[in-house]
């Protein structure tokens, strides 16, 4: 795999760049925001990447960060969901705010990204909600959480997005009933105190 192209800026547009590699001018497809992050022509730039290989075709795909290349691999791992999708996609949002809308299962702000229709947008939701979920921000509850107090935390969020309330609206909630003692609770217990909150 290669994992990155650094060389020298020849040309860009939204869609593409040509990077000058030691005399070879290669054709990498970037995101818009990829795009708006890049230096001046003939400047040297590098480019963490994707190299799609099929029979018929050979692709590199370019990203300014990890986060960006990791949410491309997420999105195309979902079932009809090819590297050019997943692209446009990018293009149309930022990874913080598309991984929140997964997380809330917000469909209409899904659906106004170029690209995906219904369908695509409930398939996006079912297949990377639990992936973005694991890897979510914690809350910030102003005091420090051993490892037990946030494992118990996580949970409670969990159970609540799987009842369809919205990620943001949980963490209020969290943060009002969350004392020490209160995570030395019966989850259920836990639970019920936050929806009391909702």
């Amino acid at each position: 795999m290669i994992e990155s192209i650094k060389g020298k800026l020849n040309k860009k547009k939204p869609t593409t760049v040509i990077i000058d590699v030691g005399g070879i001018r290669i054709a990498v497809h970037i995101t818009l925001s990829t795009y708006e992050k890049l230096g001046d022509i003939n400047s040297t730039i590098e480019l963490l990447t994707y190299f799609n290989v099929r029979e018929d075709i050979m692709e590199l795909f370019g990203f300014f960060d990890e986060s960006e290349r990791l949410l491309f691999k997420q999105l195309t791992s979902v079932n009809g969901i090819g590297p050019k999708s997943a692209l446009n996609i990018l293009s149309g949002t930022s990874p913080n705010i598309f991984k929140k809308n997964i997380i809330n299962g917000d469909i209409g702000s899904l659906t106004s990204i170029p690209g995906i229709g219904s369908k695509t947008a409930k398939r996006i939701i079912v297949e990377l909600k639990d992936k973005f979920i694991d890897t979510a921000d914690s809350i910030d509850l102003g005091f420090q959480l051993d490892s037990e107090e946030q494992s118990v935390i996580d949970d409670v969020v969990k159970v609540l997005l799987s009842l369809g309330y919205n990620r943001a609206l949980i963490d209020k909630a969290v943060s009002k009933i969350a004392t020490k003692d209160i995570f030395k609770d019966d989850l259920e217990k836990i639970i019920k105190m936050t929806l009391n909150q909702l």
